[in-house]
This record gives structure tokens, C-alpha cells and sequence, in this order.
């Protein structure tokens, strides 16, 4: 084998780990994809494109809502999903209850607006959560009685501020009421995110910062 040949096999090999290495992650690698792969669009081309074909596009603005909801510390809220899970060793976490309070938003920049379609909210939520850990025997009366009270639970709260600034990657159609709102499509989820990419990028992570710099150096190695 010449050298060229060898140097184009030895690239591929180390794409296609790295492409492994960003699979493991899960959800948060197609994610994260889907958010850095979605042209940025003004609100005002999103509003344009709703009359038109489907397009998986991004935007950014101010969240804003006329019924904004306060939390335990009185900040002005749009949205809020409180999740109790439960993992045995070595297995993903498992949602034993989810408890969640939305209101209609959207996002907005100058005089424009675009509603977000809430109740399309799910898996493309990006935000900053507060986490508590512990075991089932602290929270017994809330678990379901088949819950070992040894294992592992999880409190894990994650919200959408009114002061806050966010990206909404989705796909831009007329709401219910007519009016174009940005909701999931294309085979793509809604994605909401209230922090800029890079930091959207290390909570996709999910705490897998070296599974992301081996995958990095693979892509590098690669080309």
C-alpha cells in the first residue's frame, strides 16, 4: 500500500471514531448538531418563511410573554420542567415524574416577534439546571414502591427566564392562532436554547468534556 492511500485510510478510520465517540454522548450530540447546523435567520425571515416550504432554521432574540410566572426567588419565568429520576449502575437516568408550568412566549428583537410553540418542547431544551442528587430512602413518599431505597435518584430542575436571551433553532409555521410561531419539523425537535453555543455545547456534553476533546482530535487527525 503507497503512502497516500495508507495516510486516506488511516483519515477515514479516525472520522469514523470520532463519529463513535460523538454518538456515545446520545441525545445531546444530535442536539448539539442540529443547533450548530441550523442557519441563522433575522425574525423577520423566520415570520417570511412560516408561508413557505419547511426550513429547519435558527433565531435569536429576548424571551418575552405577557404572563410571565415567578419562581421561589421571584424571577419572571416563561417556562419550567421539574423531572425525579432514578438510574441503577451503570444505566441512564429514568424519569419517574415530571412536573412542568409554560406559558405562551417567544422571542423578540427590535419591534419584531416570533411565538415558540411550548407544548413542542421537549428533548431540545438547552439550559443551564439545577441538580440534586441522593438516594430513593430521602424522597421514599415520591418514588414508586418498586424503587430500592438505595438507589440513585435525581432532583433535576431546568426553566426559561423572561430576562433572558435565547437561540430557537425549529422549523417556522402558522401557530393555532394563525400567527407564525417556531415549532418542531423536518424530522427535526424544537430546540431551545438560553445560552450562546459553546456553553450550549459543554451542557450537551454532559459533563463528557473528554469524550468530546478525544473526538475533536480524531476529526483533526482525519483531515
Amino acid at each position: 500500500m503507497n503512502l497516500p492511500l495508507l495516510l486516506a485510510v488511516l483519515g477515514l478510520v479516525a472520522l469514523f471514531v470520532a463519529s463513535l465517540l460523538l454518538r456515545s454522548i446520545g441525545r445531546g450530540y444530535r442536539i448539539a448538531r442540529l443547533l450548530a447546523a441550523a442557519p441563522e435567520v433575522s425574525i423577520a425571515e423566520a415570520l417570511e418563511l412560516a408561508a413557505g416550504p419547511e426550513r429547519f432554521v435558527r433565531v435569536r432574540g429576548r424571551v418575552e410573554s405577557d404572563e410571565e410566572f415567578p419562581d421561589e426567588h421571584d424571577r419572571p419565568l416563561v417556562f419550567r420542567r421539574e423531572r425525579l429520576e432514578t438510574r441503577g449502575p451503570g444505566s441512564p437516568w429514568r424519569t419517574l415524574q415530571e412536573d412542568r408550568v409554560a406559558v405562551p412566549f417567544g422571542v423578540g428583537l427590535r419591534s419584531m416577534f416570533i411565538a415558540v410553540d411550548v407544548d413542542a418542547i421537549a428533548s431540545g431544551l438547552v439550559v443551564l439546571p439545577r441538580e440534586s442528587i441522593g438516594r430513593a430512602g430521602e424522597v421514599a413518599e415520591r418514588l414508586p414502591a418498586d424503587v430500592p431505597v438505595d438507589a440513585e435518584v435525581r432532583l433535576r430542575v431546568e426553566q426559561v427566564s423572561a430576562v433572558e436571551q435565547a437561540s430557537i433553532a425549529g422549523v417556522p409555521r402558522p401557530g393555532r392562532d394563525g400567527q407564525p410561531w417556531m415549532t418542531a419539523g423536518a424530522g427535526r425537535p424544537l430546540i431551545v436554547a438560553t445560552m450562546e453555543l459553546p456553553e450550549a455545547m459543554r451542557i450537551l456534553a454532559g459533563g463528557r468534556r473528554r469524550v468530546v476533546l478525544a473526538a475533536v482530535a480524531c476529526i483533526a487527525t482525519g483531515v
